[in-house]
């Protein structure tokens, strides 16, 4: 029983960590621009590299314990493609409710695409740890460093768009909370009857997602306010904590 709760301790502290994705929210307003060029740069960078460095590579390697190579790549393409359709369909509902302010249209679609990866994570993370508590912790505090710059890509655009430091931190809460969420799920329902399969399609799906939205939405996005080398660089360092990220543990 302690080792339940300390894997859910665990989960709860790597899914919380987003919130000190609210920090670029406090600098002045004087570089909105810059800031919000900066954030949605390396937010995209971010999402870009979890892609094809975890969240693919991951799904390979679990849809490997059940097919051989050529229905593994398709099968894995298929969910991928999936998962672009999935974030398309998300954006034009969004679309609807939100077409006047891209950026808060923006914020939205970051949280919903993010509590769809932070769930299978944070089932991830409570399964791991309560079967291995060195293996959960270094994945954890990974989880957690890359929570982060996932912060940032909801706090920017909620805050920059609505100027309310409440909205941006209860709709971070909400998203790293979902890390949380899926530790419940995976106690409650998933760990007895979890499965490769099952969760290369989560993955696979979540990888599809974020590839549309780092391509589509932020980096876009980010090019609107015309500042390329901020863009650059932003993109740059988010790919580059990423790789640091995963290098590390």
């Amino acid at each position: 029983m302690e080792r339940i709760l300390f894997s859910f301790l665990v989960t709860f502290l790597a899914g919380i960590s987003t919130i000190l994705g609210i920090i670029p929210c406090f600098f002045k307003d004087k570089k909105k621009e810059t800031i919000i060029s900066f954030s949605l740069a390396f937010s995209s960078g971010i999402m870009l590299t979890i892609s094809f460095i975890s969240l693919i590579p991951e799904a390979v390697i679990l849809f490997r314990n059940i097919f051989k190579t050529v229905p593994l790549v398709i099968i894995c393409l298929i969910f991928i493609v999936l998962g672009i359709i999935f974030s398309l369909l998300i954006d034009a509902k969004v679309e609807k409710y939100f077409s006047k302010n891209k950026l808060y249209k923006l914020g939205i679609i970051s949280i919903i695409v993010l509590m769809l990866h932070n769930i299978p994570e944070g089932i991830t993370t409570f399964i791991s740890t309560s079967k291995n508590i060195s293996l959960g912790l270094s994945l954890s505090v990974g989880i957690a460093l890359h929570n982060i710059p996932e912060g940032i890509s909801v706090a920017v655009p909620i805050y920059y768009s609505t100027n309310s430091l409440k909205k941006a931190i209860f709709y971070t809460l909400v998203s790293g909370f979902s890390e949380f969420f899926g530790a419940v799920i995976a106690y409650l329902f998933i760990a007895k009857y979890v499965n490769d399969f099952i969760l290369g399609l989560i993955l696979a799906i979540t990888a599809g997602i974020m590839l549309h939205i780092s391509l589509y939405e932020l980096l876009p996005n980010s090019l609107e306010y015309k500042k390329n080398k901020t863009t650059i660089i932003g993109f740059i360092l988010g790919i580059f904590l990423m790789f640091l990220c995963k290098s590390l543990f």
